[in-house]
């Protein structure tokens, strides 16, 4: 039988990903998009931290109602609202940052972490050194944000978005001696692209996430 992955994304973008890089396995995934909660952190004063965890965990355990074998998460905002896993659920939670977190801390070398949304740099970087600090590992690691160009992928700018982050790392692979990795799904297309031109390896939450996905379910590649 087919395993069944309930995925929670902030954008539905997102969702092209996470298919293309779990298409060879026997899986069905289904998808769960909801903006609304970002907006409202970013722009509702009257919304309390409290009131965006409370909404994360109502919606992890309304996708875990929907007969999914798991659930990932690929918002990293979301990630930071839910906090510890809700102790009703007996199936598991796979955060996207979590396996890429375990990438970057095993590497010993000054690393560069890029950004285009400025809002996730803060939660992101706190749960890493976290991690980090859990794990007993010593990370070298720098946040930067490629400016003005996140609205273009909320605009649905696909095609300039991608442009822009290529841009910049070509110039930042060009120029920088420090390991690259890109913290947002939605910035892996312009980064494998990057890769493919240039033979620098930019490390990107969905390999990692994929690896920990067919690991924790035990998935077989499905025959062509």
């Amino acid at each position: 039988m087919k395993k069944r992955v309930g995925c929670l994304h902030a954008h539905h973008s997102n969702i092209e990903y996470i298919e293309a890089a779990l298409s060879p396995y026997d899986i069905e995934l289904v998808h769960f998009v909801d903006p609304a909660l970002i907006h409202r952190v970013t722009s509702d004063g009257n919304f309390k931290e409290s009131d965006a965890q409370k909404k994360v965990n109502e919606q992890i355990e309304w996708i875990a109602q929907s007969q999914v074998d798991a659930i990932l998460i690929t918002c990293t905002n979301y990630i930071a609202f839910l906090q510890e896993d809700p102790s009703s659920l007996s199936l598991p939670i796979i955060k996207i940052d979590e396996p890429y977190f375990e990438y970057i801390c095993n590497i010993q070398k000054p690393q560069i972490i890029l950004f285009t949304n400025p809002l996730t740099v803060e939660g992101t970087m706190k749960r890493l050194k976290q991690y980090a600090k859990d794990h007993q590992k010593a990370i070298d690691v720098e946040a930067i944000v490629i400016n003005n160009t996140f609205e273009l992928i909320m605009r649905g700018l696909k095609g300039e978005y991608n442009q822009e982050i290529s841009r910049f790392l070509h110039h930042k692979g060009n120029n920088e001696k420090k390991v690259l990795s890109v913290a947002q799904l939605s910035m892996v297309h312009a980064a494998k692209q990057v890769e493919k031109s240039t033979s620098k390896t930019i490390i990107n939450p969905l390999d990692t996430c994929v690896s920990r996905i067919v690991k924790q379910l035990s998935l077989n590649r499905m025959m062509d």
